[in-house]
């Protein structure tokens, strides 16, 4: 709704003067005595005598008769269009005089669209074109702001009943006398409002009784249906104490004050608007305003029937396109001013509305799926808070601080809800941590690069507990002359055995590009695999689209894939003697019909999904599996130190049911292109796995997350198929908003008890909470936002309780 300030002007004319008493806002006023000049009053009567001359047949009333002699030609619209200017200037004159200067002023200096009910006596004031009146010209206020005056009755004794019909608007018209005039332009305006309205028409037939006709113009009024819009189509006057009247026959005229109570009954019934599309109607208004009607639209002269029939066409037109009854009124005047000022000069000074104050204004609205559109369209307001919910909700950065906080709510609703595995269970993934202590006790100066000794004698005893799959989380990628045959001769031995050992190795690329792997002389990619070991913190590393598509492949899926592939029988195996690309080997295995072997590349959601590489396009994650974090770790990975390997202290039995890696344990120097860049801590740190921490010890200090940790969660994720799927909070703010706007809407329509639509909004929002904590949970892995959609749901609920204020 248009936000306005109301001013209310009222205009009483005493002998040779006028008061202009002008209230708003909380009781302010202003009063001012000006002289009514005899010549404004001289220009109206001329105005009005030229006009009636140039519309002199097919008027929609009966007109006083200016003698019978025979005068010469006279270009009636040359004098009328002359007279209209000399009214106006005579009339803005007067009403630019200085003491009308303070009103003006008042009115204009308004920072919103402006409203003016003006109410004027006697009935002759009311005569002039009030509403051309140009506040704001002389203070050079902007253009884009509205000043619209609109009038009201001077008696309102009667209340104003808006109640609004669900579905489409209802119209009776009533056809009066058709003498010398034609409604057909009118009844095709109205039919062009299609499925919008319902339209009935009701008027005089040669063989109806006129007594008869009235009693159907009675009782189609009140009838118990109900209507929204009155429009009388034909002759009326002024009367001056009936309240006007309306000729509905040839002869027969029916009085305002006659049809009074079918009007009121129409009224409660849901009657909101009426225009009489005929002659001088001011007493008509007055009489419908007085009687509580809310808004009446009629033609304060004389009109012809050719310019009825163009201002009705265009009104109709202007409600078709949902413009309110004032909107439509404007734009009709409008288009008599511009368009038609040739053809029906002085035409647009002639419509009016009246209206009760503090009312909305009546508008058609939309039917069916147009009406469901429209109505679900925002307001101002809504669309800017929404804008504001839906960009943060597409920021990365509030996805993640938002996805860590809800980890760290999972976590605990985990432990809260005991659905955690037994920790006597082995865990699918060994990390041997290389960490200062172990760098300490092999007495190596500088680990970056690492000792491929060391590395070396690692293999060995992991070979030597017969682990099956080995992952080295170091980019071997420089030589070191004499160690790399050390860590050549380990690695060869363990593929060379009857059950060989599987290695997978790190890879990457540097910051221009450039694939940083493992040297050929320490490992061959016909018989071992390497993997890319960079991530997105928060998210799983996918399978693409095509599972067949050549390297690079991530370094948790092949692992992952490794020790699955090593228990199928007949399937690749590493060999020295390989002269054929090992990767390329297992995907010839998988093409040839081996698909049916439970391997992760059968898990749809281990692969890139369409919806989620077209949202990497607007930088977003849809649907792309996050790192489930709320698991402890504990039932993740083990962890050893190298030193103890080596010392073959807690070495934990079965090595080859784990997945091992060899790992940076967390040293500050463990990256490939800066210091430090394999371990997260601070802000990267995720609050779950501190959680856990410090639920498992609480005098657990560790801050850092080492990138084999994180890799563990990947390859623990796609061996046990726990890929949680998150959907995109764009999503459910969209369901949210479609929810709250229903409720919005619906209360328009009933009574509320706030205190009961609070607690249902707080216990609905609860239980999706945990609905959507405990679905995270089951097999089916999805997680639903809660914050943002419950936000954007309580952001209607508290515009239902705290409404804002209506002006206007």
């Amino acid at each position: 709704m248009m936000i306005a300030t109301t001013f209310y002007l009222k205009v009483q004319q005493f002998h040779k003067s006028c008061a202009f008493e002008l209230s708003w806002g909380l009781g302010q006023q202003i009063l001012v005595t000006v002289a009514y000049p005899e010549e404004l009053q001289l220009k109206y009567q001329e105005w009005q005598r030229i006009y009636l001359r140039f519309y002199n047949h097919g008027l929609r009333g009966r007109v006083e008769e200016f003698g019978s002699l025979v005068a010469p030609p006279v270009d009636w619209n040359s004098q009328l269009i002359q007279a209209e200017a000399q009214l106006l200037a005579a009339f803005h004159h007067w009403l630019r005089s200085a003491e009308l200067y303070e009103i003006r002023a008042t009115i204009a200096q308004a920072t919103t669209n402006i409203d003016v009910f003006l109410t004027c006596h006697p009935l002759d004031l009311a005569r002039l074109p009030w509403e051309v009146w140009e506040f704001g010209a002389e203070f050079g206020k902007s253009s884009t702001r509205k000043i619209r005056i609109v009038r009201t009755a001077l008696n309102r004794k009667e209340a104003v009943n808006q109640r609004r019909r669900n579905g489409k608007a209802k119209i009776l018209v009533i056809l009066g006398d058709e003498t010398g005039l034609n409604f057909q332009a009118e009844k095709k305006a109205i039919a062009a409002l299609g499925s919008l309205v319902e339209t009935t028409f009701i008027g005089w037939q040669p063989a109806v009784n006129i007594n008869e006709l009235k009693m159907q113009i009675v009782k189609a009024i009140a009838a118990d249906s109900g209507w929204d819009i009155l429009l009388f189509l034909g002759h009326s006057n002024e009367t001056s104490l009936t309240g006007g009247e309306i000729a509905i026959a040839p002869h027969v005229a029916l009085s305002i004050s006659e049809i009074e109570q079918s009007l009121i009954t129409a009224k409660s019934r849901g009657l909101q608007f009426a225009i009489f599309n005929s002659c001088q109607g001011l007493s008509i208004a007055n009489k419908l305003i007085d009687l509580g009607l809310s808004q009446v639209a009629v033609m304060r002269e004389p009109i012809h029937n050719d310019v009825a029939k163009e201002f009705l066409t265009q009104f109709v037109r202007a409600l078709a396109n949902y413009q309110d009854v004032q909107e439509a009124l404007i734009t009709a005047a409008q288009y008599l001013q511009i368009e038609k000022h040739l053809t029906y000069p002085s035409a647009y000074l002639i419509p009016s509305l009246f209206r009760y104050p503090d009312t909305d204004l009546f508008r058609l609205q939309p039917y069916g799926i147009r009406q469901l559109i429209q109505s679900f369209q925002p307001s101002r307001q809504e669309a800017i808070a929404l804008a504001i919910i839906l960009f943060i909700s597409l920021l990365l950065p509030v996805q993640n601080f938002l996805l860590q906080r809800r980890l760290l709510v999972q976590a605990i609703y985990r432990r809260l809800t005991n659905q955690v595995t037994n920790s006597n269970n082995q865990p699918p993934v060994l990390l041997v941590e290389i960490d200062e202590e172990s760098i300490r006790k092999a007495k190596i100066s500088n680990p970056k690069p690492l000792d491929r000794k060391y590395l070396a004698s690692l293999v060995d005893k992991l070979v030597a507990n017969q682990a099956k799959v080995v992952g080295i989380d170091y980019v071997l990628d420089r030589h070191q002359e004499q160690s790399d045959r050390f860590l050549a001769n380990s690695i060869q031995t363990a593929v060379s055995q009857p059950q060989p050992t599987w290695f997978v190795f790190a890879a990457t690329s540097d910051p221009n590009g450039v694939w940083l792997q493992t040297l050929p002389n320490i490992a061959s990619l016909n018989w071992s695999l390497q993997g890319e070991i960079e991530f997105l913190p928060g998210y799983m590393q996918l399978f693409p689209i095509d599972d067949l598509q050549a390297q690079p492949w991530y370094f948790s899926s092949l692992l992952t894939l490794s020790y699955q592939l090593q228990k199928i029988p007949n399937s690749p195996q590493p060999k020295l003697d390989s002269q054929i690309d090992f990767l390329q080997q297992i995907n010839m295995f998988l093409k040839e019909g081996n698909k049916s072997h439970q391997t992760i590349l059968l898990s749809p959601r281990s692969h890139l999904q369409p919806v989620t590489a077209l949202s990497y396009w607007l930088e977003q994650m849809w649907m792309h599996p996050i790192v489930d974090f709320s698991i402890p770790p504990q039932q993740i990975y083990q962890t050893i130190p190298a030193w103890q390997l080596l010392e073959n202290q807690g070495i934990p039995p079965n090595l080859s049911q784990q997945i091992v890696m060899i790992v940076p344990g967390g040293y500050n120097d463990a990256g490939v292109d800066f210091d430090g860049e394999d371990n997260l801590h601070g802000a990267n740190l995720p609050l779950a796995v501190k959680y856990w921490r410090q639920q498992q010890n609480t005098l657990n200090n560790n801050r850092v997350l080492t990138g084999g940790e994180y890799h563990a969660y990947m390859v623990h994720h796609l061996l046990t198929k726990r890929l949680v799927t998150p959907i995109p909070d764009i999503w459910l703010i969209g369901i949210a908003i479609i929810l709250g706007k229903s409720l919005y809407l619906w209360q328009n329509h009933q009574k509320h008890d706030f205190k009961k639509l609070l607690a249902m909004t707080t216990i609905t929002t609860g239980l999706y909470g945990i609905l959507s904590l405990q679905l995270y949970m089951t097999s089916s892995a999805v997680l639903f936002p809660w914050f943002l959609p419950s936000a954007t749901l309580w952001f209607y609920i508290l515009r239902i309780v705290f409404p804002r204020k209506k002006y206007g």
